[in-house]
């Protein structure tokens, strides 16, 4: 498929603007000092030279029941009390296992997305179309649940990440995240990271932005703005390139291997009141922070990209080297039958599904 980027503007009361005044330079070079990092009040006025959509202000989804949309229902969690906790998933196994073990956000992990489709690292070698199929089979599983998805670069340009956007937003995930990594990018907690400049990062942003706020109707898809600039120019411009990023539209901030409770907190306050999110990977640059420890240091999600891969590989290379060695598989199974194990899949919503319609066809199973 082509570019798709919708032509109608956003059916809102007001539109989007952005009100021009100085503020920190997307030209400023990297090792410039951060001007202003105390804490800022929860709910400000908007400030000038930002961008600002009123139907998509915070205060707008602080009441009543959670929306059926999934965006919109994320909109809902981020406005209110309580850190978002998003378990990484990988395939429909591991989306199933989540929604059974009662999670009310999912995270679809390009890392791990790129190792269960491709069985490859995360060295920019899944694409957009893997990473969309990915999503449409997870997002389809329980549509009133937010997906949260890594888009890497946005797999191009401007033209490019616009498409990515509206690719996600039509397989029903809430809200991406876009990071200012070179093409060729690799795992956030892996060393030799390459960072573009400034103002490539928000030329993403923007794309992003208005690609959202093109879609008919008035989306609430949520853009994340991820830097992975620490661990190469340092927080003072991981923090400052955040900053410019929220100016130019990003809903939320997303600081990759922040290595301390100490900066995590700094960060936060440097931020507010964007919310801030925070990626715990076991082992890697980030502490093994618990959810109630980011909530406490001012968090407002928490993602664990690996979470269910790893155990993943952790559980099957067991039961192959079992089988391998006992030449059954009778222990590995621990007593699920097949029955048992689609039952986790979604039979009995299948099943009952069919006996509505006056289908006969799994009256027995």
């Amino acid at each position: 498929m082509g570019f798709e980027l919708y032509s109608s503007a956003p059916e809102t009361t007001s539109a989007p603007k952005t009100i021009t005044a100085a503020q920190p330079s997307a030209d400023t070079p990297p090792d410039s000092p951060l001007e202003e990092t105390q804490e800022l009040p929860r709910n400000p006025a908007p400030r000038p030279n930002v961008y600002y959509n009123p139907r998509l202000d915070p205060k707008n989804f602080l009441e009543g029941p959670l929306s059926h949309n999934p965006s919109t229902r994320l909109r809902q969690m981020l406005a209110r009390p309580g850190i978002v906790v998003a378990p990484g998933i990988c395939d429909g196994i591991s989306a199933r296992c989540a929604l059974e073990a009662g999670f009310d956000c999912l995270y679809q992990s390009g890392a791990a997305t790129t190792a269960s489709r491709l069985g490859m690292p995360d060295l920019a070698i899944a694409t957009l179309n893997d990473f969309v199929q990915s999503a449409q089979m997870v997002c389809s599983l329980n549509p009133t649940v937010p997906v949260i998805a890594d888009a890497d670069t946005g797999f191009g340009g401007p033209a490019m990440v616009a498409r990515t956007v509206t690719q996600y937003a039509r397989a029903g995930v809430a809200g991406l995240h876009i990071e200012d990594q070179v093409q060729t990018k690799r795992c956030g907690h892996l060393m030799g990271k390459q960072v573009v400049s400034r103002e490539e990062f928000l030329t993403r942003i923007r794309a992003a932005v208005i690609a959202r706020d093109s879609i008919p109707g008035g989306s609430d898809f949520v853009i994340i703005g991820r830097t992975d600039s620490a661990q190469v120019l340092g927080m003072d411009e991981a923090i400052t390139r955040l900053k410019l990023a929220a100016d130019a539209g990003a809903d939320v901030c997303f600081i990759e291997g922040v290595k301390t409770a100490e900066l995590l907190k700094e960060t936060v306050a440097a931020l507010a009141p964007k919310p801030v999110l925070v990626n715990v990977i076991s082992g890697g640059l980030t502490p093994s922070f618990t959810c109630q420890e980011a909530e406490q240091y001012g968090a407002k999600i928490i993602i664990f990209s690996l979470v269910s891969c790893v155990a993943a590989v952790h559980g099957i290379r067991a039961a192959m080297q079992s089988l391998k060695k006992t030449g059954t598989d009778f222990s590995s199974a621990k007593g699920m039958d097949p029955k048992a194990f689609f039952e986790v899949m979604g039979l009995q919503e299948v099943i009952e599904l069919d006996a509505r319609a006056g289908g006969k066809a799994f009256e027995v199973v």
